[in-house]
């Protein structure tokens, strides 16, 4: 597991167990074929993911409205612990490149995965650099929205 500071002036986290096995978990958050079956939440969708899992690797998504807008995200992985720890940003593209983020914030993800008995600790951190960014990122809906993508996520792990 990694180390970082949690501040909750600045970071949103949800925890929560799942009845489903880490390594299970850790197959739909970095298997793209899977991840576009559950990382939007309903009645959102993912259209395509590109996953180079490696430090310095893309994490990029595109996330489709109920209108068929797309939304395009592109990321850099930090740190893979399989089965454990899977650390991503917006703030880098791949190879460790800053971007620019356009309109949005950039932050950065912490998913952890613990083993809970026959099922997972769940715990995904998003990280802002400041209160504003949380705020946005609170009241887009992270709780419901990152919630709702996990129950989706684990109706995904089930199936496999």
């Amino acid at each position: 597991m990694i180390a970082y500071d949690m501040d909750p002036k600045l970071d949103l986290v949800l925890e929560r167990t799942v009845d489903v096995a880490p390594e299970l978990v850790w197959k739909a958050w970095t298997t793209p074929e899977l991840i576009v079956r559950w990382f939007a939440p309903k009645p959102w969708s993912t259209s395509s993911c590109e996953i180079d899992l490696r430090p310095g690797g893309r994490f990029d998504t595109v996330m489709r409205s109920p209108e068929g807008e797309e939304y395009p995200s592109s990321g850099c992985i930090l740190v893979v612990e399989e089965n454990r720890t899977l650390v991503f940003t917006s703030a880098l593209a791949s190879g460790f490149r800053p971007q620019n983020t356009g309109d949005g914030f950039p932050f950065t993800a912490v998913v952890s995965l613990e083993p809970a008995g026959a099922g997972t600790r769940y715990t995904a951190t998003a990280i802002h650099a400041d209160a504003a960014a949380r705020k946005s990122h609170e009241e887009m809906g992270f709780v419901e929205g990152w919630g709702a993508a996990l129950d989706q996520l684990v109706e995904v792990a089930r199936s496999l």
